[in-house]
């Protein structure tokens, strides 16, 4: 949907996916969209060279955020949040949906 302004899907597909969830991996993010696991990467490292995104490492793993120091902060989520109305009811519910914590064996859904 926003591939045009971005320049790639794979950008699309990070910015949105931090958008919904706060934060998020190189590799989770891949795995939701069931994409390569370089490209994202790329693009991971493209933003936070831009300013548009920080890490931090956590472990071995670099978590990545939305930057709030980026000046144009406000008016890409805004963008991504309304980008975000137009997918799938389902991929909206599963983006948004963010369990970090093991469940309960035997506990119903």
């Amino acid at each position: 949907m926003l591939e045009p302004i971005l320049g790639s899907a794979n950008a699309e597909k990070v910015l949105i996916f931090i958008l919904a969830r706060g934060e998020g991996y190189a590799r989770e993010i891949a795995r939701f969209f069931e994409t390569s696991l370089n490209p994202i990467q790329k693009q991971l490292e493209k933003f936070e060279a831009a300013g548009v995104l920080v890490s931090c490492a956590l472990g071995k793993t670099r978590i990545y955020s939305m930057n709030p120091r980026y000046p144009f902060r406000k008016p890409l989520a805004s963008l991504l949040q309304r980008a975000l109305e137009f997918y799938p009811k389902e991929q909206t519910e599963l983006l948004l949906m963010n369990r970090k914590r093991p469940r309960r064996a035997g506990k119903p859904l």
